[in-house]
């Protein structure tokens, strides 16, 4: 059994390799940039059926509908879109950092990821859970041991895992992986491909700001970004507080090539709040 030393040892190799990565020269003329794709959560437009919901992205522009379970991946692909990121085995509230909750993730996900992969997608959602007394440092240990449970199956199926990181000062109060500091240390101990962070600009804005440097200087850990305006989780534009268009080209330029995830919730037209945050963040 590998103990915490050689646990640890273990990420020297892949943190190695994210340096390297994050050396390489960006693409720094607008003229040979290549658009980033982007995506909505399904969630968010909970007012729609998903047909719905799959003719409003297409008008916009968007690409993918995700957050979404393997059925509904294959609708969407119908309609010639993607879902980015699927639903996972784990809940926002009882995730990985316990190690009680690991027998009926990895059930769960021996039975889930193999019909996410065969719907097409590519990546899966999971949650470190909330605290509920749980200090973070064992919190973490658990989340790792639990993620070195799941990656032989994500490897199966050609899965990643991105674990999102929720802000515990809103919207969910005991969260444990709330700060991305957390989330590196995580992904440095686990030093897998197959695993990294969905990093939610709105979530993080919250927690710890300073998003453009986060994004950039550790962007060969970065596996998915969502979006949403802050204050408020409202749409993007001049009434939050992030300039969302320098954050994306920034972003781009140090090399992510991912999606960009739209997870804001609109009180009037959702079709001209979801084309707005396409042009926001072309990239």
């Amino acid at each position: 059994m590998l103990d915490r030393r050689g646990f640890m040892a273990a990420g020297v190799g892949l943190a190695a390799g994210a340096r390297v990565l994050a050396q390489q020269a960006p693409t720094t003329d607008p003229a040979a940039r290549p658009k980033l794709r982007q995506s909505v959560c399904r969630w968010c437009l909970a007012g729609l059926d998903l047909d719905a919901v799959c003719s409003l992205a297409k008008r916009c522009g968007i690409e993918s509908v995700e957050l979404l379970d393997p059925d509904d991946i294959l609708r969407v692909r119908q309609h010639g879109l993607a879902c980015a990121v699927a639903n996972g085995p784990t809940s926002i509230t009882d995730g990985l950092n316990r190690l009680e909750h690991h027998e009926a993730i990895v059930k769960r996900a021996e039975e889930l990821f193999p019909k996410i992969a065969k719907a097409g997608c590519e990546r899966v959602i999971v949650f470190a859970g909330d605290r509920r007394g749980l200090d973070d440092a064992t919190g973490l240990w658990n989340c790792a041991v639990g993620l070195r449970r799941l990656l032989p199956i994500a490897e199966a199926n050609n899965l990643i895992m991105a674990m999102e990181l929720l802000n515990s000062k809103v919207d969910h109060k005991d969260h444990m992986g709330d700060r991305f500091a957390w989330g590196l240390d995580l992904c440095q101990n686990v030093s897998s491909t197959r695993f990294g962070l969905l990093y939610d600009i709105y979530h993080m804005q919250i927690m710890d700001g300073d998003i453009t440097r986060t994004l950039t200087a550790h962007r060969p850990w970065i596996r998915h970004i969502h979006t949403a305006g802050v204050p408020g989780r409202g749409p993007l534009g001049v009434a939050q507080e992030l300039n969302y268009g320098a954050i994306i080209r920034a972003l781009h330029d140090a090399g992510y090539r991912g999606y960009i995830g739209h997870e804001f919730v609109t009180q009037g037209d959702a079709e001209s709040a979801l084309k707005a945050a396409v042009a926001e963040c072309l990239g």
